[in-house]
Parts: structure tokens; sequence; C-alpha cells
């Protein structure tokens, strides 16, 4: 049977670290990174962009051109939902993902947009080290894809209509929530469900598919929603979205390269997290900046109404999430304790 291209590449992906013990400069490896957001340059545009490319150049500097990249924004290599499972298969090389539009395929992944889970950057950060990003991990990793770096976003809702504050707020609307759990909470709460991608959101609210949508800060930049929006739902006060968008990468690529560069690697990627943390809560300000300059009316949620979002996803998403399985029950479990 004639090997394949993704075979092939693996196989010599393993040579290198021969090579380099007999003193010889190792070749260059390539791995391509696909996401879904804008693009943009190292110091301009979406900062999830941004941060693909600072981290690209960064590994290869550190391992002195041994390992190079090239970047796919905007889905241009693939569609938004088939890179996790590319990745997975060994299609894939690297993404920067929304963790949970692979809850589909692995349904620990729904952890990283659950309601009301998260409700600050301090607590999502602090999940990687705790028992919670250990479990997840290893989870993940068992069906073929490794963490490099965790980032962590919080979001605002842009609405074609009134704001999107209290529960009561969303009787009757269509919204896009960004995850299945997150639409068992307006489902519960009376809203119409939609379910898309973020790059999809746009043409959704322009052709009346959608009246509001919750996205992340950044998102509802990039995106450009602040043209089809009339009130905004800002996520700088708190927010019952936060969502997982971590730096992935395949874990059969992973696993033949050299240990030196899989360090490189993993450093980096550390290193990554607090400037993504901090270009997050930038974009926390700056959204609302944004569309208030193009006459969008915008508000932000109160303490009461993060509770009463609480209060219902607690008993929609949080239940249903919990009653898959004893293994999902004891990860949420996990994650209530950070």
């Amino acid at each position: 049977m004639p090997l394949t291209r993704r075979q092939a590449l693996i196989g010599a992906l393993a040579m290198p670290a021969v090579v380099g013990t007999l003193g010889k400069a190792r070749a260059a490896t390539t791995l391509k990174i696909s996401h879904q957001f804008p693009g943009g340059t190292i110091d301009e545009g979406d900062f999830r962009d941004r941060l693909v490319r600072v981290f690209a150049r960064e590994v290869e500097k550190r391992t002195n051109g041994e390992l190079k990249f090239e970047i796919y924004a905007n889905s241009s290599l693939m569609k938004t939902n088939a890179q996790f499972s590319a990745m997975r298969k060994g299609a894939l090389d690297m993404s920067l993902y929304p963790l949970a539009y692979a809850g589909g395929e692995v349904h620990a992944c729904n952890l990283g947009l659950m309601p009301c889970l998260v409700t600050s950057y301090e607590q999502g950060a602090a999940w990687k080290n705790a028992e919670i990003g250990k479990a997840l991990s290893a989870t993940v990793e068992s069906k073929g894809v490794q963490f490099i770096s965790w980032v962590w976003q919080a979001g605002g809702v842009a609405s074609g209509g009134a704001a999107v504050t209290n529960p009561g707020s969303v009787e009757g609307i269509k919204i896009r929530g960004g995850s299945r759990d997150m639409d068992l909470m307006f489902t519960s709460a009376g809203a119409q469900v939609s379910t898309m991608p973020s790059n999809e959101i746009y043409i959704g609210m322009q052709t009346g598919a959608l009246d509001a949508a919750v996205t992340s800060s950044t998102s509802l930049i990039s995106f450009r929603l602040e043209e089809l929006a009339k009130s905004l739902t800002a996520a700088r006060q708190g927010s019952f979205w936060f969502m997982l968008e971590p730096l992935l990468i395949s874990k059969a690529i992973f696993d033949s390269l050299p240990e030196d560069q899989r360090k490189v690697l993993l450093e980096v990627g550390a290193e990554m997290e607090p400037w993504g943390t901090a270009e997050a809560r930038k974009d926390d300000e700056a959204v609302a900046r944004i569309y208030a300059e193009k006459g969008v009316a915008v508000s932000d949620l109160s303490a009461e109404d993060l509770a009463a979002w609480r209060k219902i996803a607690e008993e929609s998403a949080w239940k249903d999430y919990a009653a898959k399985s004893s293994e999902a029950a004891d990860l949420l479990k996990l994650a209530q304790k950070v």
C-alpha cells in the first residue's frame, strides 16, 4: 500500500532526531496553522491571528529555522468545523480553535464554552495547572490533539434590536450562542437558537437568520458587527460567556518532532498566554468604544443579570452536560473547584 503524504511527513519528521545525533544540521520542517479569524500582520489586526504569527516567529527563531510555519487565516485552508477532526487524523498540523466547536466529537470539549462556569480571566487561567486542566488535557490528547497555548476570551452580545441583558430579554428572539450548552441556556430562557461559527454571524444577522449573536469581544470587532447592530452588551464588567480558544497541535505531529523542538513549542505557547489575556482585555474595552462611535447603544451586565443567568445555566446546560457520562460529571465538578 503506498504511503499517504501525511504518513510520509510523519515518518520524515522522526528522522531529524537521528540526523542531529550525527552532528549534521536538521532539515527544516514546515507546520501549517489554520484558523477562522481575519488575517492581518504581526502588528495589526485580530489578536488571535497576531498571536499565531508571534508564536511562529519565536519558535522559528529558537529552533534556528528548523521549525517554520505557514499560517492560513479566515478558514482559507479548510472549513472551520473541519479543523479539529483534521488535527485528530494528522491531516492538519495546528489550529487556534474554539474548543467547544469540537464538542460534537469530544463531549469534554463542551466545557470550553459552558455558560457561567468561567466568569473571569483569572479563573480561566487557573484551569491549566489545576485538576480540571490536567484532566481536560488528558482527554483531548487521548483523542489525538494536544494543547500548546491556553487562550480565554470574554464575549458580548450584538443585537439588531434591544439589548440582551437579563434572561427575559432573549424571549422569542433568534440568537447564536456559540456552543451546544450556551444554546441550552438560551432555549431555557425562551429564545430560538441558531448554530454557526463566528465568521458566519455577519451574514446571519444581515439576512435576518439571527436577531442577536454572542461571540468574543475580538470577533465582535473583527467581523464588523457594529455595521448591523443597534445594541451591544459588553463584557468589560463581566459576562456569562467565556470561551477557551487554545492553540492546538495534532498529537501525531507533535510526538514525531524531536524532543527539543517539542519543548520550544510548549515554552513559547506558555509565554503567549499572558499576552493573549492582555489583548483580550483590551478588546473588551475597545469593542464598547467602537460600537458607541457607530451610534450603537452599549450596555453592561449587572451582578443581578449574571446571577439570573447562572441559575438558568445550572438547571439546563450544567445538568445536561453532567448527565452524559460519569466522566462528564467528574470534569464539571473539577471545573467548579477553580
